[in-house]
Formats: C-alpha cells, sequence, structure tokens
C-alpha cells in the first residue's frame, strides 16, 4: 500500500511539474517572439531599473524547463512564483477585486502559476525527474 501512495504521489508531483511548466513556458515563448522592452515602463513607474524586465526570460523560460526536467525545482518554483508576483505588481494588480467575461476571477490563471510554483516549491519534483529525490534542491 505504502510503494502504490509513493508511486501516486511521484506521478501527481510530474503531473503538476508539467501542467505549470509547460504551460508557463508558453508565456516565456512569447516574450522570445515579441520583446519584454514593454515592460520598462511600469517598471520606472515604481522606480525600478529597466534591466529588471530580462527577469522575465528567466521565470518564464528557464525557470519552466528547469521544472519540467526535475532539476532544481523547488528553487525554480520559487522563481516561477516571484515572476508571477512581479506581474502582479507591475500589470495586474489592479484586477484583483475583477471577475473576467465566465465569471471567474480576473486574476485566477495568474494565481494558478504563482500557487503552482509555491507547491513545486514544497513538494519538490519527486522521483520521476532528472534530480531524482536525492538531487539537489529538490
Amino acid at each position: 500500500m505504502e510503494a502504490a501512495k509513493s508511486i501516486s504521489e511521484d506521478l501527481g508531483k510530474l503531473v503538476l511539474r508539467l501542467t505549470v511548466a509547460g504551460l508557463m513556458l508558453f508565456h516565456g515563448v512569447s516574450k522570445i517572439e515579441h520583446g519584454v522592452a514593454w515592460m520598462a515602463g511600469p517598471l520606472a513607474a515604481i522606480h525600478l531599473p529597466a534591466f529588471i524586465m530580462y527577469g522575465a526570460y528567466v521565470g518564464e523560460v528557464i525557470a519552466p524547463i528547469f521544472i519540467i526536467f526535475g532539476l532544481y525545482t523547488r528553487i525554480a518554483g520559487l522563481v516561477l512564483s516571484f515572476d508571477l508576483f512581479m506581474a502582479f505588481v507591475l500589470v495586474t494588480h489592479s484586477h484583483f477585486f475583477m471577475l473576467n467575461p465566465a465569471g471567474g476571477w480576473a486574476l485566477e490563471l495568474d494565481a494558478f502559476y504563482f500557487l503552482g510554483g509555491i507547491c513545486l516549491f514544497l513538494f519538490g519534483a519527486g522521483r520521476i525527474s532528472l534530480g531524482g529525490l536525492k538531487g539537489k534542491f529538490n
């Protein structure tokens, strides 16, 4: 019974990793295709230097790749969550008390990625990963 629970938990971690990171990677590819220069204005509005906009590539391309492969998953999960926190601070904070046209919370996708990153930090990658259970920061 314990072995079945362990396999189930590792499969659940794999599904979580592939879902959160795989979907976030689409946002990263969009940033690669269209750039991040638009972020300079929102960063300047809160007195942050423009070079911080390149962190979006770390949070939306590099961290998801690490998460998918199960390497440094805990750190990558925090990086992904921080990326979403910055998106909230810079862009989406005004939607906090709004609903989308379908009646859901306007920030539900942001919340999914943010909390998914937190879950990855807490759970780690599991055995079905390149890092394995004893992998560093997994």
